[in-house]
């Protein structure tokens, strides 16, 4: 994994020392080397600082072909590519290297950008074909790698991260309307909070020329319509084939020039990965795990018992409030979006502690919920939406012990209080979703706290019906299950713009660790997204067919836990703690006052209330008074 800059100007020759100032920025993406290129005719250039994990000699960037007519600089790894390499050479291709980076170079000269369907791993590309005149700049199919641009005059910037563009002089300003949304959905996939700064969406690619540039999407879950012939296999053949496509993805993520570790924590999706990993290891995995000071937070018992089960090295990384409270504002500078728990600050740490232990690369769970229903939100469209003739009383059972089985999720991933209304969804779909029940509700406490001012600016504007303005509903929703609909909504919404930044690239980039996740294996997805829903959701279980797929591997004390979603322990529970203090000198200090869009004295009512609520309402509002802190944080840190 690495940090990538370009530029592409229409006419005269770009800035070199911008180029420059942009790659500083991303040194903690790339801190083994930097390097940029600069074309003859100075109009387009690209910048790359390397984390060396593949090829750790010759490997650097950018790499160009044998003619030096095609430039590219890689994010990213691709995986499976040493066959690649030799298929390459095999039909007299020359390698400059012996990285994985360079196959993306000559599969576009062999196939353009249909080469990309031969791409597996998680990526983003920028390549500059001279004859053609054109960039090419590709992110991957679910968004795992982070890509941003905008324009500037006559100059295209792009980069890994929106920080460099503002450091090559692109101006940082809120976008305001993307605040708007994200405070009740979440922002479309090719936007950002920042003003004229955009992002290449998953799952597409950018084309840029002198006189144009578009947006191409190259892939996309297609999922199978409801009424579509049924594949007739068992759930024993399903879960067979679930088994041996995640142990392939597990084995190929294994391959680096550096030693491979793994995240653990006491969910499935972990545990699940590093006991397929330590099958393909003859030396005992190195497993880090996050603990807590706060039950029910804290995982560490459980996870201690899966590393033993694999005989992995458990290496327990606590984690106190005062280190959540120090590194928050750092945190937040780092994943460039809001958050609404410290659970991010939590990763961050733990990439710290894991770079300290000596690693670059580890195995991490991440897009195995988004996949495979693992949410209690999922279940829930489940029990609703699932099927017809349902004992409605065995239903509301059902959701009533939902509801109940993990305080942790109560109010998080299930809908609590009123949320706005939602006829534009139900009219669209059929349905609601239930996480957007639950953006809705937690938008309504939002919007208690906005300036008059800001509300007023977006008052006639139905936020749902600009969300679901972006998606082919026709193409890509009409006709699924809902579960289906609901997951993906999901994976284009939340996955790539939070999980996979706040949990994902920007908290363990920002200490150069490079994360690699089997479950956004495309085979992976693509086998689990045309399985019945019932092998995703059965019953009261989750990810039923990992579950079975993972038992071999697993103990039974994971194969029977249900999802518990990770969550650090809510700022405000105790009013003494540095956490605590920290969000009261900020929301009672100057930042909160320049901010545009929350009303100070709104916010510091709610703050003084806080010592009278209960426990559940105190967390809901501590939720509420981070999401304001991040806000104020991003707001300060860029200079809004």
């Amino acid at each position: 994994m690495c940090g990538i800059v370009a530029m592409f100007s229409r006419n005269g020759p770009v800035d070199t020392d911008a180029l420059k100032r942009g790659m500083q920025s991303l040194v903690h993406r790339g801190p083994d080397g930097q390097r940029h290129w600069v074309a003859p005719h100075g109009r387009v250039a690209l910048g790359h600082t390397r984390l060396s994990i593949i090829d750790l000699v010759t490997g650097d960037q950018p790499i160009a072909n044998e003619n030096e007519r095609l430039h590219v600089i890689v994010n990213g790894e691709f995986y499976d590519y040493e066959r690649i390499q030799r298929e390459l050479v095999a039909r007299g291709h020359r390698l400059r290297t012996q990285s994985d980076s360079e196959i993306a170079l000559h599969l576009y000269e062999d196939y353009g950008a249909h080469a990309l369907r031969e791409l597996r791993g998680e990526f983003a590309i920028v390549l500059w074909d001279e004859p053609s005149g054109m960039l090419l700049a590709v992110r991957d199919r679910f968004g795992v790698k982070p890509l941003y641009y905008a324009q500037l005059g006559d100059t295209l910037y792009l980069a890994s991260e929106a920080k460099a563009l503002f450091a090559a002089g692109v101006p940082a300003r809120w976008d305001h309307e993307s605040f708007f949304q994200i405070a009740h959905v979440y922002f479309d996939q090719d936007r950002s909070l920042f003003a004229g700064v955009r992002q290449v969406p998953p799952g597409c690619y950018l084309l840029a020329t002198r006189e144009h540039a578009q947006i191409v999407r190259y892939w996309d879950f297609d999922y199978p319509r409801a009424d579509a012939p049924a594949d007739n296999l068992s759930d024993h053949e399903h879960v067979e084939r679930m088994r041996h496509t995640l142990d392939e993805a597990v084995r190929i993520r294994l391959r680096a020039d550096v030693p491979v570790g793994c995240y653990l924590s006491g969910g499935l999706d972990s545990c699940a990965l590093l006991g397929m990993a330590a099958v393909h290891r003859s030396d005992p995995i190195e497993a880090f795990t996050l603990c807590f000071d706060v039950e029910p937070y804290n995982e560490e018992l459980v996870a201690k018992e899966m590393a033993a089960h694999a005989r992995a090295n458990f290496h327990p990384l606590p984690i106190t409030q005062t280190e959540l409270a120090d590194n928050f504002f750092d945190c937040i500078w780092h994943s460039e979006t809001l958050a609404a728990n410290a659970h991010g600050v939590a990763k961050f740490l733990l990439s710290e502690k894991v770079r300290d232990h000596g690693f670059k690369v580890v195995l991490t769970g991440e897009g195995s919920d988004e996949i495979l229903g693992g949410y209690a939100h999922f279940r829930r469209d489940m029990l609703l939406y699932g099927s017809s003739g349902q004992d409605p009383k065995e239903v509301e059972r059902l959701l009533t012990e939902l509801a109940d089985t993990n305080e942790v999720s109560r109010g998080v991933l299930l809908p609590s209080g009123e949320p706005l209304p939602m006829d534009s969804v139900r009219r669209a779909l059929g349905f609601v979703p239930s996480w957007l029940e639950v953006r809705s509700a937690n938008s309504m406490r939002y919007r208690r706290l906005f300036r008059p001012e800001f509300m007023a600016a977006f008052a006639d504007r139905d936020p749902f019906r600009v969300f679901l303005n972006r998606f082919d509903i026709d193409g890509q929703l009409t006709g699924r299950q809902p579960v289906n609909q609901s997951l993906y909504l999901w994976t284009k919404t939340m996955l790539a713009n939070y999980l996979l930044n706040m949990l994902g690239d920007r908290m363990e980039m920002a200490h150069s660790i490079e994360g690699r996740v089997p479950f956004l294996d495309h085979k992976v997805v693509e086998l689990v997204r045309d399985m019945p829903v019932a092998m995703k959701i059965r019953g009261m279980t989750e990810k039923y067919v990992l579950r079975e797929a993972a038992r071999p591997f697993v103990t039974d004390t994971i194969y029977r836990r249900q999802k518990h979603p990770f969550l650090a322990p809510p700022s405000g529970l105790e009013q003494t703690g540095r956490l605590s203090q920290l969000m009261e000198d900020t929301l009672r200090g100057p930042i909160m006052q320049s901010q545009p869009f929350f009303e100070p004295k709104a916010v510091i009512g709610l703050l003084d209330r806080m010592p009278s609520l209960d426990e559940q309402k105190r967390a809901g509002a501590s939720y509420i008074l981070t999401y304001v802190l991040s806000a104020c944080v991003l707001h300060q840190r860029y200079g809004l």
